[in-house]
């Protein structure tokens, strides 16, 4: 062969090698940059975001659960419905109740409106005397006719004792001994005072934090929010809104002004309000971008494109086969070794942001009947379908787990023993009316449900678990195919 032509093949193999290279080196930068950044994206949806609305969500039930304590023990006051029921004309009594309440509180109001005599009580003596025909008077009209289950409102007006001044109010209705309602108590909060406390939050988590009522409209925030007054009219979160508003805890993202947001969204049942925690992804997502374009010049060289190449090709496997080994080969439920390993955070996560964690163990009614009558073969495919009908019936956080044999485990956590128990009998009674025909035979199915809830110093897993066992044990004893909530 004539030299140029060995010179030429050679050069084509080492531009043909060397373009594959740098697309190899290319594509792996690429795909780095992408998993990094919806790796990056998850864990501020599903972990950071959450956490530090669980954390926020805790001082605030710390910070302005306060005002409403007080305000329902100024309702069920002996002295104020003896005092409201007498409808004594002399006002000295409750005026020094008031100022006391006021003092000894740190309140900028305390206040009680007699249903009898519409007169306003405050520290500083009778205000007014309210009437129908003035809107500012509107609110205790409106709370006097709140629906029997609603014993307050909070609301954001101007102070009637101070007209310059706005107040959030905490307006508590007041019953006589026979359930019939005398006035409306309650004291007040400065509301400079609670912006100033959601500033302190945001400088403290970096986030951006605000309330919302049920209706969307924006309740609170600091003084330096710059969105619309609703958030139907959020670029991006309109469509989501309404999901939103209907759901008591839930994590969203959408995009407004090219940017990705990333909102965690809260209901406070003693508010009525949506605690709403934003965070915007722009500078990470602009670090990831500067690092993407070192790892595209650093991969010029060989060495480390393909270093890079076996990283990726490695942590692929190893994902396989942590997917392997964290799953029943069965059913594809989690498997009882790597359930235990995600118990133990979660009771952790549970025990630090106060909140309830309740575990499910069920067993399949007479499973070794079914063996014995129609086979293994048979008993498998029963599992399967069971494992699908829990799956089907429970939320994306919660866990399912075959536990061992024919017994199954789920963890729900967020969710306290009675939200458990309806979760168990929903799950029972689809197994139970699931009609299922496998390989020509008719298999009903029922199970026996234990339900348990971890105790506050319940630091142990297995503690939880042996009052679940033990209650399933008690679904039995009872007849099977129920439902037992632990003691």
């Amino acid at each position: 062969m004539p030299i140029y032509s060995l010179w030429h093949d050679k050069r084509k193999f080492v531009v043909v090698l060397s373009l594959l290279l740098l697309c190899a080196f290319w594509l792996t930068s690429w795909l780095s940059y992408q998993v990094a950044h919806n790796s990056l994206s998850e864990q501020i949806e599903t972990n950071h975001l959450p956490l530090t609305s669980d954390t926020i969500y805790s001082e605030i039930q710390r910070d302005l659960s306060r005002p409403i304590f007080i305000s329902s023990l100024m309702a069920q006051d002996t002295f104020v419905r003896d005092w409201a029921i007498q409808d004594n004309e002399t006002a000295e009594p409750i005026v020094r109740y008031l100022t006391a309440i006021q003092q000894r509180y740190q309140t900028v109001t305390a206040f009680f409106v007699s249903s009898k005599s519409s007169r306003y009580y405050h520290p500083d003596g009778i205000i007014k005397t309210l009437s129908k025909n003035n809107l500012d008077d509107a609110w205790f009209f409106r709370v006097s006719q709140l629906p029997p289950a609603q014993d307050y409102e909070i609301n954001i007006d101007y102070d009637t004792a101070d007209a310059n001044r706005i107040t959030v109010f905490v307006n508590y209705k007041v019953y006589d001994f026979d359930g019939k309602l005398i006035g409306v108590t309650g004291v007040g909060l400065n509301v400079e005072s609670v912006k100033e406390m959601i500033s302190l939050y945001q400088q403290r988590y970096q986030r951006s934090v605000y309330f919302i009522d049920a209706t969307g409209n924006l309740a609170l925030s600091d003084n330096n929010f710059q969105g619309p007054r609703n958030i139907h009219q959020r670029e991006g979160l309109a469509e989501q809104v309404d999901l939103l508003l209907s759901s008591h805890n839930g994590r969203y993202h959408f995009m407004e002004q090219g940017k990705m947001h990333f909102l965690n969204a809260r209901y406070i049942p003693e508010f009525d309000w949506y605690l709403m925690v934003e965070q915007e992804d722009a500078p990470a997502t602009q670090q990831l971008q500067q690092t993407l374009i070192l790892n595209l010049v650093i991969s010029i060289a060989v060495t480390l494109g393909m270093l890079l190449v076996a990283n990726f090709t490695l942590g692929r496997y190893q994902r396989r086969l942590e997917t392997l080994a964290s799953t029943d080969k069965l059913t594809g439920a989690f498997n009882r070794q790597s359930f235990e390993g995600q118990l133990e955070q979660v009771i952790d996560i549970q025990h630090r942001a106060s909140s309830p964690c309740s575990l499910i163990i069920f067993d399949v009614d007479h499973f070794k009947h079914i063996n014995d009558k129609f086979g293994h073969l048979v008993g498998d495919k029963a599992l399967i379908k069971v494992t699908e009908i829990a799956e089907k019936n429970i939320r994306q956080s919660d866990i399912v787990c075959r536990w061992g044999g024919e017994e199954f485990v789920i963890l729900l956590p967020n969710c306290d023993a009675l939200a458990a128990l309806e979760v168990a009998e929903k799950i029972r009674i689809a197994i139970n009316n699931d009609q299922q025909t496998i390989d020509g035979h008719q298999v009903n199915l029922s199970i026996s449900c234990g339900i348990a809830q971890i105790k506050t110093h319940e630091v142990l897993a297995s503690l939880m678990i042996n009052r679940a066992d033990q209650a399933m044990y008690q679904a039995k004893q009872n007849g099977r195919n129920r439902s037992v909530v632990a003691d």
